[in-house]
């Protein structure tokens, strides 16, 4: 039978991203997205709401790009995959964390990041583009084109 794994996010940073080097060199970075939910209140007809935090991994160079042009309060859209990983605190205990794999991250609105606001790009993907191979894992995505015509 198949499977799909894919989450789809739209929300805000909750703090600026944490880049760090693994020890072969790849950037990764994590930030948090806050996402809420807005009804009202059956019984009392109050507005209520809920917030949610996700919590997003990003590697290679579309973590440098999120490193760079990612702040606290900045809307993002992030798609990528569910993964839980375990490991093990302190005193030996097991611990479990689900994370959301950034496959494709869309910078939303203005706000800019830390080092060059003026360019932000809006859209960066590590999924492979129609008509060739998709970038290797050193190249990280495609620079992204927005004078592109979108087919729908």
């Amino acid at each position: 039978m198949a499977s799909v794994n894919k989450v789809i996010i739209l929300g805000n940073l909750g703090a600026d991203p944490e880049a760090r080097s693994t020890a072969t060199g790849q950037t990764v970075v994590n930030f948090n997205v806050a996402t809420n939910e807005r009804w009202k209140n059956k019984a009392t007809g109050q507005p209520e709401e809920r917030t949610e935090w996700h919590k997003v991994v990003v590697w290679g160079r579309l973590a440098e790009l999120c490193r760079d042009y990612l702040a606290k309060g900045r809307t993002v859209y992030v798609e990528g995959r569910l993964q839980t990983r375990k490991w093990e605190d302190r005193e030996g205990h097991p611990r479990y964390t689900t994370e959301i794999v950034a496959q494709t991250i869309q910078f939303i609105g203005g706000g800019g990041g830390r080092d060059r606001p003026a360019e932000t790009p809006t859209a960066v993907s590590t999924e492979p583009t129609t008509g060739g191979a998709g970038p290797s894992a050193d190249q990280g995505p495609p620079p992204f084109d927005s004078d592109e015509d979108i087919p729908f």
